[in-house]
């Protein structure tokens, strides 16, 4: 079992140097992973939580933290494609891949607050899906084609190079959402399933629908890994928890915590790494 931690770029802290800070406190205390939460505007309910405080840019903090740290991988979790324009997103993907060492996780998602979506207005909210199976069919043409070339309905791409490539090779895109159609988006374009929140119960019930979407695709489990995002208490006992998603198949845990206090948040995952982590290496 890996564990990561999500930082709190999302909960409106004023110390964005304090913020920065916690990627190479968390690499100094063993954990695997980093990574960022990723809105545009303050609107719907993320305006109910924050009001005007900041929720500060996803890939903005990731590389910044990018610069702090040497080993751990860095992850969004997850960037709202409907958001964003593939050629662009590939590029900065791309070049924070290489000035991290090869560290980055695509995460990726299609969102689901509509205020937001038609605020930004790039695809009508029905669409999202379609436009982000499109999407992800781009990055990986632009990352591992010489001679990048797509026709769709929402993008076309011919005659024009992409560089820098990703280090990696792929670069991992993991798919956030827990409905069937994320399972097959996973299948599809994903080297990682990224669900939210999902009992161990549930995170086994779709296994066994993504096996299926996998082998419709050619693939299997050997070529996915099983990353769920998980809100914790800071005073919560998780060890029973964990071993259950252990049994479930969960390959990495990426915990989060609802919280702008920079001291909570260093307390909480200092206890976890000396008193959970260690017991599922």
């Amino acid at each position: 079992m890996r564990f990561g931690v999500t930082l709190t770029n999302n909960w409106g802290v004023e110390d964005v140097a304090g913020l920065v800070a916690l990627g190479p406190f968390l690499e100094s205390l063993g954990y695997h992973s980093v990574w960022v939460n990723h809105h545009v505007l303050n609107i719907g309910y993320v305006h109910d939580r924050l009001g005007g405080k900041p929720y500060h840019d996803a890939l903005t903090v990731l590389t910044w933290v990018a610069a702090q740290t040497e080993r751990v991988r860095l992850g969004t979790s997850v960037l709202v494609l409907p958001y964003l324009h593939p050629m662009t997103l590939g590029k900065q993907l791309a070049t924070l891949d290489q000035l991290s060492g090869g560290r980055v996780v695509a995460g990726v998602g299609v969102g689901s607050l509509q205020e937001e979506h038609d605020l930004l207005n790039l695809v009508p909210f029905a669409e999202r899906g379609a436009y982000a199976d499109e999407f992800l069919a781009v990055l990986r043409t632009l990352w591992e084609d010489a001679e990048p070339h797509h026709t769709g309905q929402y993008f076309n791409l011919e005659g024009a190079l992409a560089a820098p490539k990703p280090i990696q090779a792929p670069l991992p895109i993991a798919v956030g959402g827990n409905k069937r159609v994320a399972l097959r988006r996973v299948a599809r374009f994903g080297q990682a399933w990224h669900p939210l929140g999902l009992k161990p119960a549930a995170i086994t019930e779709r296994l066994a629908v993504l096996d299926e979407e996998l082998d419709r695709h050619g693939r299997s489990r050997a070529d996915i890994d099983v990353q769920l995002r998980w809100d914790i208490r800071p005073d919560a006992d998780l060890r029973g928890r964990v071993e259950e998603y252990a049994q479930a198949g969960v390959d990495e845990i990426v915990w989060s915590l609802a919280t702008p206090d920079l001291g909570l948040f260093r307390r909480t995952f200092e206890r976890l790494a000396f008193d959970v982590v260690p017991l599922f290496r």
